[in-house]
């Protein structure tokens, strides 16, 4: 965990961000020489190809080519997508 002045937090707040961010790097604001605050890097995220991507691995094989032969469906057979809240 890195320790930065608040003051140096404020004048490089971008790259700050960015380092927890991207680096998933943890800071600890300090004041005074006391800390102030803890910044952590928040929960990790991904993208549908990637939750998507073991897939093949959890399914057994029937329900993988039963799910394999749904998504390749075209438009005709699905019905229209409609709001739910719309009144």
């Amino acid at each position: 965990m890195r320790t930065v002045t608040a003051t140096d937090f404020a004048r490089h707040f971008r790259a700050m961000l960015n380092r927890v961010e991207f680096q998933r790097e943890e800071l600890l604001i300090v004041r005074n020489n006391a800390p102030v605050a803890r910044l952590v890097p928040g929960p990790a995220t991904m993208t549908a190809a990637e939750a998507f991507s073991d897939l093949h691995n959890i399914l057994p094989k029937e329900a993988g080519e039963t799910w394999l032969a749904d998504s390749r469906i075209d438009d005709e057979g699905i019905d229209e997508v409609r709001d739910p809240w719309a009144s």
